[in-house]
Formats: structure tokens, sequence, C-alpha cells
């Protein structure tokens, strides 16, 4: 078992996931700002490294407009030694890595237009995972997509959309359940058909399921996962309570998270924390799993 956060650390002094604006876009620019991000994603994960925090979510924004049509630079062979120092330092360590394509990506839209867009960025993703020479355990997390007042043809559409993809993002490629649209049964179902891995996001099944107990959910997503993939990925957050539902909690609920990891205790899996004291949470986390036989191996 594996724990880590996701994109950002607000203890080492850099912003990794640093854009420009469109307008203002020239190769100078660009060549900046990647460059700062690289050389943070390094100096990220010898901080989570030296902390045994050794899963970790890449920012999206690490290569700024990769996937927008003005992207005309060789952006992988500019940056090749960048990536390559990452990559042995990740192969060294013993880091997992996974990447969540934003909002962007709807596999299932309705809109041709709209699905194009996101397979941009699909490919994109896919670009930074295969430049890093990561196998098929660094995962790129997506949701099922809209509804379109029409949930089974919604499915039917991101089964066939699926299927079409190019084989090296179907490698990648996992689905998770969300807090209003797609429920973890029906994930189920489109992987049963697709044979896609299933991401189990644990605040939106508490927002959003069919009253499964915690430990049958377990059984079975973590039946999609084969030896290729790697351990089964969850995603762990809470409720911030003054907040709006559906908001993450900003800090860690140390008595929830204790009754989560009691409750799963029979299953091994990776856990990425999305809450938003980010690297400072992960090590409050990873403190109380030193005691769990999964994370000590």
């Amino acid at each position: 078992m594996k724990i880590g956060y996701t994109a950002l650390n607000w203890t080492i002094g850099c912003n990794g996931a640093k854009t420009l604006r469109l307008k203002s876009y020239s190769h100078q620019k660009f060549i900046e700002t990647a460059r700062n991000n690289l050389n943070c994603l390094l100096t990220m994960l010898k901080f989570n490294v030296e902390n045994n925090l050794l899963f970790f979510r890449i920012t999206s924004r690490l290569i700024p407009f990769a996937s927008h049509p003005i992207m005309d630079f060789d952006w992988k062979e500019y940056f090749k030694d960048n990536f390559n120092e990452i990559s042995e330092f990740i192969h060294e360590n013993g880091i997992r890595i996974s990447m969540h394509p934003g909002q962007f990506v709807v596999i299932n839209s309705k809109d041709p237009k709209v699905f194009e867009r996101g397979l941009n960025e699909l490919k994109y993703h896919s670009e930074v995972l295969d430049i890093l020479n990561l196998n098929s355990t660094a995962k790129m997390q997506v949701h099922v997509g809209g509804v379109y007042n029409d949930k089974e043809k919604s499915m039917e559409r991101f089964i066939e959309r699926y299927k079409s993809l190019d084989k090296n993002i179907k490698r990648r490629l996992v689905i998770e359940n969300d807090e209003k649209s797609y429920k973890l049964s029906e994930c189920l179902e489109i992987s049963n058909q697709t044979k896609i891995p299933v991401l189990f996001d644990y605040f939106h099944h508490e927002l959003n399921n069919t009253d499964e107990d915690l430990e049958g959910c377990f059984e079975n997503f973590t039946k999609t996962w084969k030896t290729k993939d790697g351990l089964p990925l969850v995603d762990y957050s809470s409720q911030n309570l003054e907040k709006a539902k559906g908001t993450h909690i900003e800090s860690i609920d140390i008595d929830h998270f204790k009754n989560f990891l009691k409750e799963t205790q029979n299953f091994d899996f990776d856990i990425m924390l999305e809450i938003k004291d980010k690297e400072a949470i992960a090590l409050k986390a990873a403190d109380i799993l030193k005691y769990d036989k999964r994370f000590n191996k």
C-alpha cells in the first residue's frame, strides 16, 4: 500500500502547476513555464520520497497548452533530459504515478467536438506518462460523463467510444464513480463490458450509492484490476461539514480515516488523498498508516 496527494506541495516553495494566458503565448514564455513545472515536479517527488509518500498525482498543467491547437513546439524533445531525470528518480524509488484529466474530458458527450477535445487531452496525458517510461500501472482517471436525460444510452455511448480509443490510452484509462451521476454499481456495469478498471472514490460513494456495504464495494471493484494494472486505486476524502454537500474537507478527519482503514483491512490498495491541505495531511495519514501491516511489508 502506498499513499499520496495531488498535484501541488505547499511546503517546498515552488508552484509546479504554472500556466500562461493564451493571448500572451510565446515559445519563450512556454519554455520558462514548462521548465519551472518540471523542476518543481522533481523537487516534490524528492520531498515525497524523504517522507515515504510514494504515490503522486501529476498536475494536468505540467505542460501548458500541450493539447491545444496553438502548440507547435516539440516539448517532448526539448525537455527530454528533464523527463529522463524525473523518470529515473521515479523508478529508483518505486513511486507510483497517476494523472486526472479535467472536466473537458467527456468521453460520452453527445457533441463530437467535445469528445475530440477530450481525446486530445487524453493523448497528452498518455504522452506524459509514456515519456516518463512508466508501465500500465500509471493510470489516467476520468468520470463516465454526462447523463443527457438517458443514462442507459449515455453508458452505451461511453462503451462504444471507449472501444474506439487508441490502445495506448486504453491501457492507462480507469473510470471512477462520481457524487451525482454514476454510482459504483454503474461503473462496474461499464467495466463488465469493457474490462476497464474502476477506481473507487470513497467520498463520492458516501454521497451517491445504492446502500452497498463497504466490504462488498471493495470485493467488486478490486476484481476489475488485473496484475498489469497494479494495486487497485482509491481516492479518499470526507465531507467539509461547514460547506455545501460534496465539498472536500480541508484537513483530515482522523477518526473517519481510521474507521475507513479498519473497514477495508482485508484489501490492499493505493490511496490518493483528495484533501486540500495536500502534503501536510498526507504526512499525518502516513503516520497513522505506519502501524498498518499493508503499509509496511
